[in-house]
């Protein structure tokens, strides 16, 4: 046998018989890759270079077809077939001259990330090949429906589903190695017409909030025609090297560990935070970078965040439509971009026990088309009647649908962060600084006589306006406990996951303010119309009305200390701990009504959400017990057994050479110890396996994920402790996988 061909043998045979924590160090010394050659230029230079933006479009189509194509989108309206042929034919022409073959419909399926169905250009007609693109393949798309996540809305044998285009999200081009494909932002419906993503909903709602929030905004500003909702997506990460990913079951399989300690260091030191970010990591995140800003995303901030191995990466504020694809894009690219650079990007709302976890805040806010941002305090009385007029009006909505704004946030790695580690609770909350909330109290006081008297009308608005200083949004500080926060000019929206995609809050939020904005608007009319006052003096009463209601979801505390302990009690706030719980919401008839009556989601499909969301948290809870079993029983476990036999030898041999046994107390005892965890891990293994076939005596998807959540997931928390405590037992050399001291250093 040649020498080479055997020792490669013998190299393969080694490392098979390596554990998992070796052979994660030996694949990271060959897997390093730091730095990159390509050359730098001003982003402004390349920004939006694989976007069909207006530059392009007005570039490839005719003057004409430009025109009534923006038209159409301004103006929310259905492109006719003839417009479609001729963007088409402009797209095909543009993706062609970058080397694109193939285009797709890019859509946002129930499963929670994005998917896409490769057609090619080339046709075969006539005997010839050519590159073809139409109208109709712009539009609309069939792929296969089946095994997307329904809810029960459709069976899988039905397989028919519809891909249509979203002209108001612009196309864009994907390039992967060699490959490069022509990526159309579209929403996903069944055949019978049910919505099965989130950008259908999402799109009807921002047309809900505009059909209300206008004739609002009218009363203070007639040239406001439309309403746009703006979005910016804080996004938190960890990063990790590809060796110990592959090399842990846990995150390979769940997204999170399972087993494992915080290394001794912690980060209660925060020399992490706001760091010198490392070379290997700041090669990674410019090569991220300079493709998210090819794509158009506009990417602003990048820095370390709290926990080791914790960054953040935020965009400026775009039209909510494009931020939400703008940040499902970013989490695809980071993921496939870290693997060049042999990392891996985990996405899981708290990946390591111990460390904070990682959120996407959502900062929303309303622009109109006179470029006026409704959050924003003004510089005059009337404008600033008009700011507090949305504000009041936000605070009620959110406190009235507190329930649905749990909900829509609500998934089984969110479960393991809310109210850990300096993340938000699972209460619904809104902090808005103490100047905005003297403001509220100083017109909560005025009189009905005050508010109505003509001469001191006046006086009430200029006390208004002087209490809402121009640098207001300077001195409101930031609640990092608090759920939703006004930081000025937007709310932000800090319990959503990471890992979400962004509509489902938008979607929620949208409906609330557009259904409350309704609501206020038809009591102002009636005032007026009642009592036959000046609208000023009517939106004055109702907003006074309203006060008490939005006062009652104000806390600007710590949602960490004994006062919020004790403000749960006083207002008869219900901590809605896990998933099943929270989802709930969707299921009810003040559910069905609120996005029945805004014509975003029928009963059927918001029901079938409702399920979908119940079935995926848990077969998330019966994976994460099946490898944590794997991870127990292969590795851990065995090692533990190994550990306690050497251990008793060693004991024994002590015994021969020390008559007293003065020398063999410690050993005694840490054997003990390993033997007395072990076995209470094996026991808490087999109760768990025995717990999972106990889901099937439930009826209701409900009920089998409330089972999971309440029974299962805290037993499976429960004997992590043995495991843990374990790894502390075990000597360092011997622990067969890696642990948190390995995998969160760069």
């Amino acid at each position: 046998m040649d020498n080479h061909v055997k020792n490669d043998e013998i190299a393969i045979e080694k490392i098979k018989n390596m554990n998992l924590r070796d052979r994660a160090f030996r694949w990271l010394d060959s897997n390093k890759r730091v730095s990159s050659t390509e050359e730098s230029l001003p982003i402004s230079q390349y920004f939006g270079r694989n976007v069909f933006n207006k530059e392009k479009q007005e570039a490839y189509l005719s003057s004409q077809t430009f025109g009534d194509l923006q038209q159409a989108i301004e103006e929310g309206r259905k492109i006719k077939m003839e417009l479609a042929d001729q963007v088409a034919s402009g797209i095909k022409r543009w993706a062609i001259d970058q080397g694109v073959t193939h285009y797709t419909h890019w859509f946002q399926p129930l499963s929670g990330t994005t998917a896409e169905k490769h057609e090619s250009f080339f046709r075969f007609k006539d005997g010839k090949g050519l590159e073809l693109f139409e109208g109709t393949a712009l539009v609309q798309q069939e792929p296969n429906a089946s095994w997307f996540p329904t809810g029960g809305l459709r069976s899988t044998f039905e397989a028919r589903g519809f891909t249509a285009w979203d002209p108001s999200s612009p196309a864009f081009i994907m390039a992967i190695g060699n490959g490069k494909t022509l990526c159309i932002p579209t929403i996903f419906v069944s055949y019978t017409g049910e919505a099965l993503d989130y950008k259908a909903p999402l799109l009807k709602s921002i047309h809900f909030l505009e059909e209300n929030a206008v004739p609002v905004c009218n009363y203070f500003d007639r040239f406001v025609e439309k309403t746009i909702p703006m979005l910016g997506c804080e996004q938190e990460f960890y990063i990790i090297d590809e060796a110990f990913y592959e090399t842990r079951p846990d995150l390979k399989y769940t997204n999170r560990t399972l087993v494992g300690n915080p290394h001794p260091k912690g980060q209660e030191i925060s020399d992490h935070y706001f760091g010198a970010i490392p070379e290997r990591i700041y090669a990674f995140l410019l090569e991220l970078e300079k493709e998210a800003h090819q794509l158009g995303i506009p990417l602003r901030t990048r820095h370390n965040e709290v926990g080791p191995g914790q960054f953040e990466l935020a965009p400026e504020f775009e039209e909510v439509n494009i931020a939400i694809d703008h940040n499902l894009l970013l989490m695809d690219l980071m993921q496939r971009i870290a693997k060049r650079h042999h990392l891996v990007v985990l996405l899981h709302e708290k990946p390591f026990k111990g460390f904070n976890g990682s959120a996407k805040h959502n900062n929303w806010s309303i622009q109109t088309n006179t470029g006026k941002n409704l959050f924003a305090p003004a510089d005059t009385p009337r404008k600033n009647l008009m700011f507090l007029t949305f504000l009041l009006n936000a605070l009620k909505a959110i406190k009235d649908n507190a329930e649905i704004l749990r909900a829509c946030i609500a998934s089984s790695g969110n479960e393991c962060r809310l109210g850990k580690d300096g993340a938000p609770p699972d209460v619904i909350t809104v902090f808005i600084g103490d100047r905005l909330t003297e403001v509220i109290k100083a017109l909560e006081s005025k009189s009905d006589d005050f508010v109505l008297n003509e001469e001191l009308k006046l006086e009430l608005k200029l006390d208004i306006h002087n209490k809402i200083p121009d640098l207001l949004l300077d001195n409101t500080d930031k609640n990092r406990t608090s759920p939703i926060a006004f930081t000025g000019e937007k709310f932000e929206i800090r319990q959503v996951g990471s890992s979400h995609n962004p509509s489902s809050p938008v979607i929620v939020m949208n409906t609330i303010l557009g259904a409350q904005l309704k609501q206020f608007r038809k009591e102002v009319e009636a005032i007026i119309k009642k009592e036959k006052v000046k609208k000023d003096t009517a939106i004055l009463r109702i907003l006074r009305k309203m006060i008490p209601d939005c006062k009652s979801i104000l806390f600007s505390g710590d949602h960490y200390g004994e006062a919020w302990e004790k403000e749960i009690k006083k207002r008869g706030f219900v901590s809605v701990p896990n998933c099943p719980l929270a989802l709930k919401a969707y299921n009810t008839e003040a559910a069905f009504q609120l996005f029945g009556n805004a014509n975003i989601l029928t009963a059927n499909e918001l029901s079938a959400r409702h399920t979908n969301l119940l079935d995926r948290y848990q077969n998330e809870i019966i994976t994460e017990v099946n490898v944590f079993e794997e991870i127990c029983n292969r590795h851990i476990l065995p090692v533990a057994y190994e550990a306690q036999s050497e251990l008793a030898l060693s004991i024994q041999h002590l015994r021969a050479v020390d008559i007293k046994g003065s020398n063999i107390k410690r050993p005694k005892q840490l054997l003990e110890n390993l033997c007395e965890t072990s076995q209470q891990l094996y026991e808490n293994l087999t109760t768990l396996q025995s717990l999972l076939p106990q889901i099937e005596k439930y009826q209701s998807k409900y009920e089998k994920a409330l089972f999971a959540a309440e029974e299962i997931r805290p037993f499976l928390e429960q004997s992590r402790v043995y495991a843990d405590q374990l790894e502390h037992l075990i000597a360092d050399a011997k622990w067969p996988i890696p642990k948190y001291l390995d995998m969160l250093k760069h």
